[in-house]
């Protein structure tokens, strides 16, 4: 049984399963199965590397005719088929497109002879990265055309071996516009050292769905206004590149996009309001930028989105209450921006989704509140130098049983540590350094040989640990930690025969002074 990829089209069709018994591209065999009780018209069918895609019209007309007729109607199709249709045939890409291959090819890298290479069909014989598909051809039932829908730039590695980029690679958005059917544009380390300019993704073709562009350090410039025009973009990811100005409103009308990614850039400004409209977002990545500024409320309105990263900017200000509105998000990270004097947000507990959140290097101050019995599904959380005092609450150890990384370091969190926290049996990182911790440390042996270095408790002088504990953690940061033991305790130390000789010459002395003055 073949199963027939969905094929876009200008013209709608409908696909189903079909068998085929073949060999050398010659069939020998074809039946259509009988639960589909259609009129059946074959449009066309072709092979294309391992896979036969076959087009056919279905009018629901024959409902009626029982099965013993259909079972006619199909091996008098099936004999239309043998007798009539026969001719099997791949188109070629268009001369149009395919020099615009080449074109594209040679800007990233022109050391390679790729016409040479590759002097047939590019949707028959084409380097890795350079992906076509098939279209009925508009206004007709039997004539589909070849073009091309993805292009991936730069070697990623021996599985996916894209055409690799030089020093010297360049890439205009001109060089795209004759692929009107294009989906998909990645480009991956191909301006890593000389300069060069942002494409104009405004004009880019309208067709684009995903645009990909990932460490690139040498890529400069802004994202233009015109970006909203690619009404069908699902996926932005500009990442690891030297792009710089304020984030465009424009991206407001990306209303199909479903993530958007624009990390370790130079963007400055503030986050556009205008990201609300993007309701199917499900990825909002803006970190390691120089965002500043309130996070709008609106950002919680974005009722679909998975993760949200902030983090690395200068964002200021509080934390808005509004993402509480975010009942599907599991990851967040606002770490180390300027958001101060709020305190943890008490709207965590509302965000029953959450698996991580990081708010480190906010100096958010108060205590650490009693948020966590509806949080059990957390594996990470990151509130270090967040300027938090008073105690460890025990309740993070009773409900954070699948916790898995705790960063509760530089503050000037005090008391002992909870015995519940010995019984985290997932913790694989633990960071308490540089507080005001005291007391006995309450893991076993077994915790600590289980975390080893990635237990962090140096900075704490009033914390201690037992001989046992030290010794299974020789190399970590239980050697700094003094010992709890005897000689810790104050030992009681009884009073010598003289001691108690001293109070018996007192009161001689005493009755002495008496007699002389009677």
């Amino acid at each position: 049984m073949l199963t027939v990829k969905q094929i876009s089209a200008t013209k709608p069709v409908s696909l189903i399963p079909f068998s085929f018994i073949f060999q050398d591209r010659h069939p020998l065999f074809f039946s259509l199965p009988l639960k589909y009780p259609y009129y059946h018209t074959l449009l066309s069918c072709h092979f294309s590397n391992f896979s036969v895609f076959c087009f056919v019209s279905l009018t629901k007309t024959m409902v009626f005719l029982p099965k013993l007729s259909l079972l006619v109607l199909n091996s008098c199709f099936v004999w239309a088929f043998m007798t009539s249709t026969l001719v099997f045939s791949q188109p070629a890409l268009n001369m149009v497109e395919q020099e615009s291959v080449y074109k594209v090819l040679e800007s990233i890298n022109s050391e390679i002879p790729w016409r040479s290479l590759f002097p047939d069909d590019l949707c028959s014989s084409s380097p890795h990265g350079v992906v076509c598909d098939y279209f009925i051809q508009e206004n007709s039932n039997t004539t589909f055309t070849a073009h091309v829908t993805e292009i991936s730039l730069g070697y990623v590695s021996d599985y996916a071996p894209n055409p690799p980029c030089t020093p010297n690679s360049t890439l205009n958005a001109s060089l795209f516009a004759p692929f009107s059917y294009l989906r998909k544009i990645f480009v991956y380390k191909c301006f890593t050292e000389n300069e060069v300019s942002l494409l104009d993704f405004g004009s880019l073709p309208s067709s684009v769905e995903e645009l990909v562009f990932m460490e690139n350090p040498g890529l400069l410039g802004i994202v233009s206004e015109k970006v909203g025009n690619l009404t069908s973009l699902r996926r932005l990811v500009l990442s690891g590149s030297a792009v710089s100005g304020k984030i465009p409103d424009g991206v407001g009308g990306l209303i199909n996009l479903e993530q958007l990614t624009l990390s370790r850039n130079k963007f400055g400004g503030e986050i556009p309001v205008g990201l609300k409209t993007l309701k199917k977002l499900r990825v909002l990545d803006l970190s390691q930028n120089e965002l500043e500024g309130n996070v709008p409320e609106s950002i919680g309105n974005l009722t679909q989105v998975l993760k949200l990263d902030f983090s690395y900017n200068k964002l200021s200000g509080k934390i808005p209450q509004s993402l509480k509105g975010l009942k599907s998000l599991e990851f967040l990270d606002l770490s180390y921006n300027h958001f101060t004097n709020s305190g943890i947000p008490l709207f965590l507990a509302e965000m029953p989704s959450l698996r991580e959140v990081y708010l480190s290097g906010n100096l958010l101050g108060g205590q650490i509140p009693e948020i966590w019995e509806n949080l059990g599904v957390i594996v990470g959380i990151g509130l270090s130098k967040t300027g938090l005092i008073g105690n460890i609450p025990a309740s993070m150890g009773v409900f954070l049983k699948k916790i898995c990384y705790l960063g509760l370091d530089n503050n000037k969190l005090e008391g002992t540590l909870p015995e519940e926290f010995g019984a985290l049996e997932h913790v694989n990182e633990l960071h308490l350094q540089n507080n005001n911790l005291s007391g006995k440390l309450p893991f076993s042996t077994r915790f600590v040989s289980k975390v080893g270095e990635k237990l962090k408790l140096e900075g704490n002088p009033q914390l201690c640990a037992d001989e046992d504990l030290r010794t299974s953690n020789v190399s970590g940061s239980l050697g700094q930690l003094k010992l709890c033991n005897k000689a810790d305790v104050p030992k009681y130390v009884p009073f010598s025969r003289a001691s108690l000789l001293l109070p018996a010459s007192y009161f001689l002395i005493f009755l002495v002074i008496l007699c002389f003055l009677c």
